[in-house]
């Protein structure tokens, strides 16, 4: 069997220049901003122009450009490796949501491929209607206008798969053997954040994040780990998902605790991680009064994760709708927005 795997990412500019085109695709899917087709590009056109100038100077802080290409990249080549190991004639490419290369980008190399099936393997842990569903619309979109006739199946979500689940306890278990002795401390698992209306409306991506977090306290088996779910990332004046980070990383400070701070949503390195939760979490925590301040890595090409995204991908290759870490559907049905469909 010839596999073709298409890893779904968000993307980032690949320079300056490229920052509010960045935003303006961001903001103009429909997941992001439910308007009316003409209103929401014209208001995600106004977004982008307001927010380029902040967040050119945060991908300045990088060197100019966002680093989550060359991740997800690294990302491919590792999973391509562990499939052939396998014995899987496998193709891996990248599609991103907001920057090239575009789900058009990667269908065009799926059908030089030539594959037998392909599975869609989005590199976000927990499903959420703004990333994983936004994606797989994406993708449908282009292997439609391409014609692409092809088998396909994909991963919905995999919040405490054994792989990615591994890869974490890893190196939150590394930051804890980094700690001082002295000192107290608080693990933070800061996820990306949502407006609320968004999980009002039965989005999975919120309690999925806590089963994250739960399932890596459990397997690091500390009974006495001092530790808090929160959520990083707010933009505009809508109510957000709480609490969070900041908030958190406040209340630490002023009882002195040290942190460790874990971004159990993201699997690569990017703006929110080396600039928001680097330099400046890092220095809110300072100034908040912790004496100590850790982050941890995204699991970005460990064994264990690439290994994990292995075994799902294979899963779906064998399924005709969409697979998860679980038997069938593993949200609640209070959540109507759970992305498993089941068998087609």
């Amino acid at each position: 069997m010839r596999l073709a795997v298409v890893l779904c990412n968000l993307g980032g500019p690949d320079s300056l220049e490229a920052v509010e085109p960045f935003l303006r695709n961001l903001f103009s899917d429909p997941a992001i901003l439910p308007l009316p087709w003409p209103l929401r590009q014209w208001v995600a056109r106004l977004i982008a122009w307001r927010r380029a100038p902040v967040a050119r100077a945060i991908y300045a802080k990088l060197g100019g450009a966002s680093p989550i290409l060359a991740e997800t990249e690294a990302q491919a080549r590792a999973l391509e490796a562990a499939l052939s190991r396998k014995d899987v004639s496998a193709r891996v490419v990248v599609a991103m949501s907001a920057a090239p290369p575009f789900s058009e980008d990667a269908a065009k190399a799926v059908v030089e491929w030539q594959p037998d099936r392909v599975v869609l393997l989005p590199l976000y842990p927990q499903f959420s209607t703004t990333t994983t569903a936004s994606a797989l619309m994406a993708w449908r979109a282009a292997v439609k206008k391409l014609g692409l006739q092809c088998p396909t199946a994909w991963v919905c979500c995999y919040p405490w798969d054994e792989g990615f689940i591994g890869a974490e306890v890893a190196l939150v278990q590394s930051a804890l053997a980094a700690r001082i002795a002295s000192v107290d401390y608080r693990v933070l698992f800061s996820a990306h954040g949502l407006p609320d209306y968004v999980v009002r409306r039965g989005d999975p991506y919120a309690w999925q994040a806590a089963r994250s977090a739960e399932a890596i306290v459990q397997a690091l088996g500390e009974q006495q780990l001092d530790w808090r779910l929160c959520f990083q990332s707010r933009v505009g004046p809508l109510k957000w998902l709480e609490p969070s980070t900041e908030a958190e990383i406040r209340k630490a400070g002023a009882e002195g605790k040290g942190l460790i701070v874990v971004p159990v949503a993201f699997v690569s390195e990017h703006s929110e991680t080396l600039v928001e939760l680097d330099l400046e979490y890092g220095k809110l925590a300072r100034e908040a009064g912790s004496p100590h301040y850790i982050r941890v890595p995204t699991v970005g090409v460990t064994t264990s994760f690439i290994e994990g995204l292995a075994g799902l991908t294979l899963k779906a290759a064998a399924a005709d709708g969409s697979v998860s870490c679980g038997n069938g559907r593993i949200c609640p049905a209070s959540l109507r927005a759970c992305g498993y469909v089941g068998r087609s």
